[in-house]
C-alpha cells in the first residue's frame, strides 16, 4: 500500500506519499481500506517531530479516518467484512489502509456519506470526553470554546448547543457569522477584544461554566478570570505555551476545577470506553442532523502537504480531509 512517511522532521515538504508493507491485523484488530481521513494539528507536531506517536502505533500521521473493512484479526465479533466504518486512531490515517482495534470503530452516521464521517470521530471523542465527561456540560451552563473556527471547535459549538449550554467562542472576525450560524451565541475577536471582558459582560459577570481550551501557558491566567465559581477549565492543546504559573488562590477562591489531557496515549480500553459514549449520547445527534461534520476542503492523499499549509495558515473553517 501507500502511505504518508515522514522521513526526516521539518515543514510541510517533510509529507511523503509512499509504499511501505501492508498492515496485518493483530488479535482484537481490523483492516479498515481508507476513504478520508482528517488532518489534526496533532499531525503537524508530528510532522515537525515534536508529538511522536504511541508505542506501537503505526508510525504514519492521521488520528481519524473512514473506510470499509477488508480483514479481521482474531477474536473480533461484532464486525464484517465490507462494513463501512469511521475509526479514531493512535496514528496511520494518512495511509490507503490502516489496521484499528475494534472497540475504537464507530458506525457511519445516518446520513453521512462515508467521506464526510471521516470527519468526525477524533473531535467528537475529544470533545465529549473533555466537556460532558469530564466537565459534566449540562442544560442551562455556559461554554467557552477557544479556537472555535477549527474542526474542535466547530464541533463543540454544535455540541454544546445540542445541551442547551449557552455557547461562546473565540475566533478571528471573518469566521463569526458562520459560528453563529452553528450555533455560538457570542464570538469573540481574540484579536482585538479582551475575551475575559467579554465573557463577563456577556454572563453579567459570572463566567463561563466550562473552558475549553487549546492554548494552555498563554490563556492560563485569563482562564481563571474568566471561569466562574464552581466552573472547569479543560485543556487539550499547548498552542500557547507549556509552562506557566497557576495562582492557586485564585483556583481555590472560585472553587473551580482544572483539568488537562490528551487522547491518543490512553489505554485502548479507555478509548474504547470513550468511542462508546459518542456512541450512545453523540451519534443519535449527528444522526437527526443536529450535529454535522464542517469541511473546509478536501485533497488528495498525495498532497498532504497542502492540507498541512492550509491547517498552519488558521484560514480554514472546520475540518481538512485527505482521499484516497
Amino acid at each position: 500500500m501507500r502511505a504518508i512517511v515522514i522521513e526526516k522532521p521539518g515543514g510541510p515538504e517533510a509529507l511523503v506519499w509512499n509504499e511501505v508493507p501492508d498492515p496485518v491485523p493483530g488479535p482484537g484488530e481490523v483492516v479498515v481500506q481508507v476513504t478520508a481521513a482528517a488532518v489534526n494539528r496533532a499531525d503537524v507536531m508530528q510532522r515537525q517531530g515534536a508529538y511522536p506517536p504511541p508505542p506501537g502505533s503505526p508510525p504514519y500521521p492521521g488520528l481519524e479516518c473512514s473506510g470499509v473493512i477488508t480483514a479481521l484479526g482474531d477474536g473480533v465479533t461484532g464486525h464484517n467484512v465490507g462494513e463501512r466504518v469511521c475509526a479514531l486512531l493512535s496514528g496511520g490515517g494518512y495511509a490507503e489502509q490502516v489496521a484499528v482495534p475494534a472497540g475504537q470503530l464507530l458506525p457511519i452516521p445516518q446520513g453521512l456519506s462515508v467521506q464526510e464521517a471521516a470527519a468526525l470521530p477524533e473531535v467528537a471523542c475529544t470533545v465529549w470526553s473533555n466537556v460532558v465527561d469530564i466537565a459534566r456540560l449540562r442544560q442551562g451552563r455556559t461554554l467557552l470554546v477557544h479556537g472555535g473556527g477549527g474542526g474542535i471547535g466547530t464541533f463543540a459549538v454544535q455540541l454544546g448547543k445540542a445541551l442547551g449550554a449557552t455557547v461562546l467562542v473565540t475566533a478571528r472576525e471573518p469566521k463569526h457569522e458562520q459560528l453563529k450560524a452553528l450555533g455560538a451565541d457570542l464570538a469573540i475577536d481574540y484579536t482585538s477584544t479582551d475575551f475575559v471582558a467579554a465573557v463577563k459582560d456577556f454572563t453579567d459577570g459570572r463566567g463561563a461554566d466550562v473552558i475549553l481550551d487549546i492554548i494552555a501557558a498563554k490563556y492560563l491566567d485569563r482562564n481563571l478570570e474568566a471561569v466562574a465559581t464552581n466552573g472547569h477549565i479543560v485543556t487539550i492543546g499547548m498552542q500557547g505555551g507549556r509552562k506557566a504559573e497557576l495562582d492557586f488562590g485564585v483556583l481555590m477562591a472560585k472553587r473551580a476545577s482544572l483539568s488537562a489531557t490528551t487522547l491518543r496515549a490512553r489505554p485502548a480500553a479507555e478509548k474504547a470506553r470513550i468511542v462508546k459514549g459518542v456512541h450512545d449520547q453523540v451519534w443519535p445527534l449527528v444522526g437527526a442532523g443536529t450535529i454535522r461534520p464542517i469541511i473546509d476542503r478536501t485533497f488528495p492523499m498525495a498532497e498532504a502537504a497542502e492540507a498541512h499549509r492550509l491547517m498552519e495558515s488558521s484560514d480554514h473553517l472546520g475540518k481538512i480531509l485527505l482521499l484516497t
